[in-house]
Parts: C-alpha cells; sequence; structure tokens
C-alpha cells in the first residue's frame, strides 16, 4: 500500500497531524517510504527532514513524541493524515501547535493567544 501512494518528484508525501482528541492541527511534515514504514511499525511517527536532509523520529532529542492512533490518505493519494496522541509540544518553538500565529482576512497578524508548552531554549540546548 505504501508504494501506492503518489510521492514528489523527490520521493516525499505530505503528513498532517492533528491532535486526536481536540482535533487541532499540530504541524505538517514530509514522509518518505522509510519513515511511513517505520512509523507504522513502531507506532510513533517518524519523517523526512528536507531541511537536514535527514530521517527523524519525533520526540528524539525533545521526549515530545507523537503516537499514532489513526491515519487516513486522501482521495488522490498524495497527502496522508495523521491524528496522534502529543506529547509536550508539537512545534520546535515551544507551541502545542506549529499553526500558533492566526491571521484577520486582511494579513494582520492577530495577538497570539497561548502560552508556549516548554522552552526551546532549555529543550534543545546541546
Amino acid at each position: 500500500m505504501i508504494q501506492k501512494l503518489k510521492y514528489n518528484a523527490d520521493g516525499l508525501i505530505p503528513a498532517i497531524v492533528q491532535d486526536a482528541s481536540t482535533r487541532r492541527v499540530l504541524m505538517m511534515a514530509w514522509m518518505n517510504e522509510s519513515s511511513i514504514a517505520s512509523t507504522l511499525k513502531s507506532g510513533l511517527m517518524h519523517y523526512w527532514s528536507r531541511s537536514r536532509q535527514k530521517y527523524w523520529l519525533k520526540g528524539e532529542t525533545s521526549g515530545h513524541t507523537q503516537r499514532v492512533l489513526r491515519w487516513s490518505i486522501d482521495c488522490d493519494a498524495d497527502t496522508l493524515l495523521f491524528e496522534v496522541e502529543q506529547v509536550g509540544g508539537a512545534c520546535h518553538t515551544g507551541y502545542q501547535s506549529c499553526f500558533f500565529q492566526a491571521f484577520s482576512p486582511d494579513g494582520t497578524p492577530l495577538p497570539i493567544d497561548e502560552q508556549k508548552v516548554f522552552d526551546p531554549k532549555e529543550t534543545y540546548s546541546a
């Protein structure tokens, strides 16, 4: 089934990740056949980082893991949707979701109305 998905020219497919209990979209990331297979085998989300050109397990550094509860494929088989149990924040900036900045219809940024759930300087200090 993984081979029947429609990957882009780089062998990647977008994955939208949603909190299963709140239905909030947490993030969007890229996956390849290997990261999908690892996700399905382990039950934890694995991705392909385009910027680092590296395969990664969500939470390998932060401990903020995503356990898969359900997943689906869109009607064109070119986008994935994962419903997860999120531990900690999903965004590397410290917020629960990567989609924390809202805008008005004219493009004006609205005040951020949530608090960070962790301090990225403490979490990612090397």
